[in-house]
């Protein structure tokens, strides 16, 4: 059975029957996918704690869409639905945690009473 597939490739091909590259690639996909899940947390974290607010994350949503394709660019073989379909759950998982950073904002007279509390 070996053979008979070895004889239906091309000429001047090899076959690449090499389970470390395989194992390579699929670990690359893991580490895309797991950073890309990461999205929605990293989100809430960086309004709860103040550094951005959801209205700036919106005027930023062109940068992050470009973001999210060169990022999945980087990180899958070289084909355009690979990179597809890295970049829109990417960008689905953006805007859940937009959505869901609306509720964890830090208002200003928060941080003005913890100010006061710890000057006291």
């Amino acid at each position: 059975m070996r053979t008979y597939k070895y004889r239906q490739q091309l000429s001047g091909t090899e076959p690449a029957t090499d389970i470390s590259s395989y194992l390579d690639f699929a670990l690359k996909l893991f580490f895309a996918f797991g950073l890309a899940f990461e999205i929605p947390i990293v989100t809430l974290v960086l309004c709860w704690t103040g550094a951005t607010t959801p209205e700036k994350l919106k005027e930023k949503r062109p940068y992050i869409v470009v973001g999210a394709f060169i990022f999945a660019m980087l990180l899958t073989p070289p084909d355009v639905i690979s990179q597809t379909l890295l970049a829109v759950p990417m960008l689905l998982l953006f805007e859940i945690g937009l959505w869901f950073s609306r509720f964890y904002v830090r208002k200003d007279n928060e941080q003005d009473e913890n100010e006061e509390k710890l000057q006291d």
